[in-house]
């Protein structure tokens, strides 16, 4: 009862959260608006990556948000993530167990290697420093970037990076 108290405290501050900072773009029930798509459904991952990227609150709308350091606390992207998963069904913000690369063996790691240039590598290039795409965007260097939020970019598709689901990578890849 505790833990589901918790939640609910957590989800309220996200809604606040989200009333003051996101609403203006994303309408007040993340219904979307003129400047902002739609959040129901998206999950608290996508929250995660683009609210932890810096990427969003935007600056300004455009095609693509650019990464700049985050305007909010861990806590309080918890709580936002928290209120947007309660809006609808989405992906969620995974495990550490998930995404960490501890006790890989070389063979795996070759393997990933591979789907790395199948997969990414055209937008990435094929050692992950990024690059122009059409339409003036581009693929960011993925130096640096936190495995959490490359697994949620692979999870949620942000801008036009393609949603990897289970039928083109499995978790396990």
């Amino acid at each position: 009862a505790s833990a589901e108290a918790a939640q609910s405290t957590q989800v309220e501050e996200g809604r606040k959260l989200f009333a003051v900072s996101c609403s203006t773009c994303h309408g007040l029930t993340g219904e979307g608006g003129t400047e902002g798509p739609s959040l129901i459904g998206v999950g608290a991952a996508a929250v995660d990556f683009q609210v932890g990227t810096g990427r969003m609150p935007a600056q300004q709308p455009g095609p693509q948000m650019q990464e700049k350091p985050p305007v909010f606390t861990n806590e309080e992207i918890a709580a936002l993530a928290a209120y947007v998963a309660s809006l609808g069904p989405g992906a969620a913000i995974p495990d550490k167990a998930e995404y960490d690369t501890e006790g890989v063996t070389d063979a795996e790691m070759a393997e990933g290697g591979e789907l790395f240039r199948t997969n990414c590598s055209g937008c990435h290039n094929v050692v992950g420093k990024g690059g122009a795409l059409p339409w003036g965007r581009s693929a960011p260097n993925l130096d640096g970037v936190e495995p959490r939020h490359m697994y949620e970019a692979m999870l949620t598709g942000p801008q036009q990076m393609p949603v990897f689901g289970d039928r083109v990578l499995h978790p396990e890849d």
